[in-house]
């Protein structure tokens, strides 16, 4: 007899082939839009080796972003399937602010947007967050669950050339 609930929950817990996700450092606003501070997009394809990454940011001092940077990290580089795992894993279970673009529920001025078959998961807006108050609430322990995927993307970033 085959034990189909192990092979089950481990197909569950791993990305799909085809992903993206974006985060958006500066998502607080209110009468006007927020000014981003940094916007990273990630993008996997299947049946290619590696992850698409444009990086853009606002230098110091400036009012808008830097031109995109594109790049690209292999996905068999280090621990980087390992991460984008774990990154799924969390979204999964995170809770996003009701209703939508009402408040930084996470408290860091930052969004996270994942699309794939298996997940749509969005906090923030693009348009920025702004004086609202959202009828969800994260516990402690979810907003360091959330912080650590923000460092997730981070690393990914920064390892991408």
């Amino acid at each position: 007899m085959i034990d189909l609930s192990l092979s089950l929950s481990r197909t569950t817990t791993m990305p799909p082939s085809e992903f993206s996700f974006r985060l958006q450092q500066g998502i607080a606003g209110g009468f006007a839009p927020p000014t981003p501070n940094a916007i990273y997009t990630v993008t996997a394809s299947a049946n290619k080796p590696s992850l698409f990454i444009t990086s853009a940011v606002r230098p110091a001092g400036t009012p808008s972003l830097a031109d995109a940077v594109p790049k690209s990290l292999a996905v068999d580089a280090g621990n980087t399937s390992a991460l984008v795992d774990e990154l799924h894993g969390i979204l999964k279970e995170l809770p996003t602010e009701q209703p939508p673009g009402s408040e930084d529920i996470y408290g860091l001025d930052t969004a996270i947007a994942w699309g794939s078959d298996d997940l749509e998961w969005m906090n923030g807006r693009p348009q920025g967050c702004g004086g609202g108050f959202s009828e969800v609430q994260p516990t402690g322990q979810q907003k360091e669950k959330f912080k650590r995927a923000v460092a997730i993307v981070e690393e990914l970033v920064s390892k991408a050339s």
